[in-house]
Protein backbone atom coordinates (compact mmCIF):
# COMPACT_ATOMS: atom_id res chain seq x y z
CA UNK A 1 0.00 0.00 0.00
CA UNK A 2 3.08 2.20 0.66
CA UNK A 3 3.65 1.62 -2.57
CA UNK A 4 0.94 3.09 -4.47
CA UNK A 5 0.35 5.80 -1.97
CA UNK A 6 4.03 7.10 -2.76
CA UNK A 7 3.39 6.54 -6.21
CA UNK A 8 0.01 8.87 -5.60
CA UNK A 9 1.91 11.90 -4.69
CA UNK A 10 4.61 11.52 -7.13
CA UNK A 11 2.90 10.97 -9.84
CA UNK A 12 -0.92 12.66 -8.87
CA UNK A 13 -4.06 12.12 -10.62
CA UNK A 14 -4.03 15.89 -11.90
CA UNK A 15 -0.90 14.18 -13.88
CA UNK A 16 -2.89 11.12 -14.93
CA UNK A 17 -5.32 13.50 -16.41
CA UNK A 18 -2.82 16.07 -17.88
CA UNK A 19 -1.62 12.65 -19.86
CA UNK A 20 -4.79 11.54 -20.72
CA UNK A 21 -5.46 15.31 -22.32
CA UNK A 22 -1.94 14.51 -24.20
CA UNK A 23 -3.25 11.07 -25.37
CA UNK A 24 -6.09 12.76 -27.05
CA UNK A 25 -4.08 14.55 -29.54
CA UNK A 26 -1.66 11.74 -29.91
CA UNK A 27 -0.51 11.68 -33.23
CA UNK A 28 -1.32 7.66 -33.42
CA UNK A 29 -4.01 5.38 -30.92
CA UNK A 30 -2.51 5.02 -27.90
CA UNK A 31 -3.87 1.37 -27.26
CA UNK A 32 -3.09 -0.31 -30.21
CA UNK A 33 0.49 -2.03 -30.44
CA UNK A 34 2.37 -2.74 -32.99
CA UNK A 35 0.26 -5.59 -34.09
CA UNK A 36 -2.33 -3.99 -35.38
CA UNK A 37 -4.48 -4.56 -32.58
CA UNK A 38 -5.83 -3.05 -29.68
CA UNK A 39 -5.17 -4.14 -26.34
CA UNK A 40 -7.57 -3.41 -23.32
CA UNK A 41 -6.26 -0.98 -20.14
CA UNK A 42 -6.31 -3.91 -17.98
CA UNK A 43 -3.86 -6.09 -20.01
CA UNK A 44 -1.86 -3.22 -20.30
CA UNK A 45 -1.95 -2.55 -16.59
CA UNK A 46 -1.21 -6.67 -15.60
CA UNK A 47 2.17 -6.01 -17.77
CA UNK A 48 3.35 -2.92 -15.52
CA UNK A 49 2.22 -4.71 -12.63
CA UNK A 50 4.19 -7.98 -13.69
CA UNK A 51 7.24 -5.25 -14.74
CA UNK A 52 7.07 -4.26 -11.03
CA UNK A 53 7.39 -7.29 -9.52
CA UNK A 54 10.20 -8.68 -12.32
CA UNK A 55 12.64 -5.94 -10.95
CA UNK A 56 11.50 -6.65 -7.66
CA UNK A 57 12.44 -10.09 -7.93
CA UNK A 58 15.64 -9.81 -10.32
CA UNK A 59 16.91 -6.01 -9.68
CA UNK A 60 16.89 -2.78 -11.55
CA UNK A 61 19.65 -0.96 -12.75
CA UNK A 62 19.23 2.83 -14.33
CA UNK A 63 21.71 1.65 -17.35
CA UNK A 64 24.10 -1.05 -18.34
CA UNK A 65 27.61 -0.31 -17.87
CA UNK A 66 28.75 -0.57 -21.81
CA UNK A 67 32.15 0.62 -20.75
CA UNK A 68 33.93 -3.36 -19.69
CA UNK A 69 36.74 -3.70 -22.17
CA UNK A 70 36.94 -7.46 -21.99
CA UNK A 71 40.12 -7.47 -23.97
CA UNK A 72 42.12 -6.17 -21.29
CA UNK A 73 41.38 -9.37 -18.33
CA UNK A 74 44.51 -10.22 -17.34
CA UNK A 75 43.69 -13.95 -18.90
CA UNK A 76 44.31 -12.87 -22.52
CA UNK A 77 47.19 -13.77 -23.81
CA UNK A 78 49.89 -11.04 -25.12
CA UNK A 79 50.97 -13.09 -28.55
CA UNK A 80 49.56 -14.94 -31.28
CA UNK A 81 49.94 -18.24 -29.27
CA UNK A 82 46.41 -18.95 -28.06
CA UNK A 83 44.37 -21.20 -30.58
CA UNK A 84 41.36 -20.55 -31.68
CA UNK A 85 39.35 -23.39 -29.06
CA UNK A 86 41.24 -21.06 -26.35
CA UNK A 87 40.01 -17.68 -27.61
CA UNK A 88 36.31 -19.36 -27.96
CA UNK A 89 37.08 -21.13 -24.67
CA UNK A 90 38.00 -17.32 -23.01
CA UNK A 91 35.06 -15.47 -24.76
CA UNK A 92 32.15 -17.97 -23.36
CA UNK A 93 33.54 -17.42 -19.83
CA UNK A 94 33.59 -13.48 -20.30
CA UNK A 95 30.18 -14.00 -21.05
CA UNK A 96 29.52 -16.14 -18.49
CA UNK A 97 30.87 -13.88 -16.05
CA UNK A 98 30.27 -10.51 -17.00
CA UNK A 99 27.16 -11.05 -18.18
CA UNK A 100 25.47 -13.94 -17.57
CA UNK A 101 25.73 -12.63 -13.31
CA UNK A 102 23.73 -9.87 -14.17
CA UNK A 103 19.66 -10.73 -13.95
CA UNK A 104 19.00 -6.68 -13.06
CA UNK A 105 17.44 -4.62 -15.71
CA UNK A 106 16.65 -1.46 -16.87
CA UNK A 107 13.30 0.30 -17.29
CA UNK A 108 13.08 -1.10 -21.23
CA UNK A 109 14.33 -4.32 -20.72
CA UNK A 110 11.77 -5.22 -17.83
CA UNK A 111 9.01 -3.84 -20.40
CA UNK A 112 10.51 -6.16 -23.28
CA UNK A 113 11.28 -9.18 -21.03
CA UNK A 114 7.68 -9.87 -19.87
CA UNK A 115 6.00 -9.29 -22.90
CA UNK A 116 8.63 -11.50 -24.40
CA UNK A 117 7.40 -14.59 -21.62
CA UNK A 118 3.71 -14.03 -22.31
CA UNK A 119 2.61 -14.95 -19.39
CA UNK A 120 1.50 -11.64 -18.40
CA UNK A 121 1.84 -9.31 -21.56
CA UNK A 122 3.45 -9.69 -25.08
CA UNK A 123 4.89 -7.16 -28.27
CA UNK A 124 1.76 -5.26 -28.29
CA UNK A 125 1.09 -4.67 -24.52
CA UNK A 126 5.20 -4.02 -23.89
CA UNK A 127 4.80 -1.32 -26.56
CA UNK A 128 1.69 0.63 -25.62
CA UNK A 129 3.11 0.45 -21.91
CA UNK A 130 5.66 2.14 -22.84
CA UNK A 131 3.63 4.94 -24.89
CA UNK A 132 1.96 5.30 -21.90
CA UNK A 133 4.61 5.75 -19.82
CA UNK A 134 5.92 8.29 -22.10
CA UNK A 135 3.15 10.49 -21.96
CA UNK A 136 2.94 10.31 -17.83
CA UNK A 137 6.20 11.43 -18.15
CA UNK A 138 5.59 14.60 -20.86
CA UNK A 139 2.54 15.35 -18.83
CA UNK A 140 4.67 15.40 -15.23
CA UNK A 141 7.67 17.39 -16.65
CA UNK A 142 5.09 19.59 -19.14
CA UNK A 143 7.49 18.61 -22.13
CA UNK A 144 6.34 16.98 -25.10
CA UNK A 145 9.25 15.48 -25.95
CA UNK A 146 10.32 14.08 -22.74
CA UNK A 147 10.42 10.10 -22.77
CA UNK A 148 10.46 7.65 -20.27
CA UNK A 149 13.14 5.47 -20.63
CA UNK A 150 15.21 8.85 -20.69
CA UNK A 151 13.46 9.75 -17.32
CA UNK A 152 14.02 6.49 -15.92
CA UNK A 153 17.83 6.89 -16.82
CA UNK A 154 18.90 9.89 -14.86
CA UNK A 155 21.75 9.69 -12.35
CA UNK A 156 19.60 10.27 -9.17
CA UNK A 157 16.86 7.96 -10.57
CA UNK A 158 15.65 5.31 -7.88
CA UNK A 159 14.47 1.40 -8.33
CA UNK A 160 11.72 3.24 -5.80
CA UNK A 161 10.98 5.51 -8.73
CA UNK A 162 10.48 3.04 -11.81
CA UNK A 163 7.89 1.07 -9.21
CA UNK A 164 6.23 4.72 -8.66
CA UNK A 165 6.15 5.43 -12.53
CA UNK A 166 4.91 1.84 -13.12
CA UNK A 167 2.46 1.80 -10.15
CA UNK A 168 0.74 5.20 -12.14
CA UNK A 169 1.01 3.36 -15.39
CA UNK A 170 -1.19 0.58 -14.44
CA UNK A 171 -3.52 3.01 -12.86
CA UNK A 172 -3.66 5.08 -15.81
CA UNK A 173 -4.10 2.47 -18.21
CA UNK A 174 -7.18 1.25 -15.85
CA UNK A 175 -8.67 4.52 -15.46
CA UNK A 176 -8.34 5.49 -19.09
CA UNK A 177 -7.62 2.20 -21.31
CA UNK A 178 -10.27 0.25 -23.29
CA UNK A 179 -12.56 -2.11 -21.49
CA UNK A 180 -12.73 -5.82 -22.98
CA UNK A 181 -15.74 -5.02 -24.10
CA UNK A 182 -14.71 -1.87 -26.50
CA UNK A 183 -11.61 -3.64 -27.68
CA UNK A 184 -13.89 -6.69 -28.56
CA UNK A 185 -16.28 -4.37 -30.82
CA UNK A 186 -13.46 -3.02 -32.49
CA UNK A 187 -12.09 -6.10 -33.26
Amino acid sequence: MTTITSAIVLFTDTTLAQAAKLMKDAYRPVWVGPSGEESTGEAVARHMEATIALLDKDGWIRTYDHSADWSKGEDLATDDSMTAEDMLRLLLRLVSDEVGNVPQRNLPTALRHVGEACEHGDTDTAHIATTVLDLIIQARTGSDTARATPWSERQHRTHTDIAFLLTAGARFARAYGPSSAETAATT
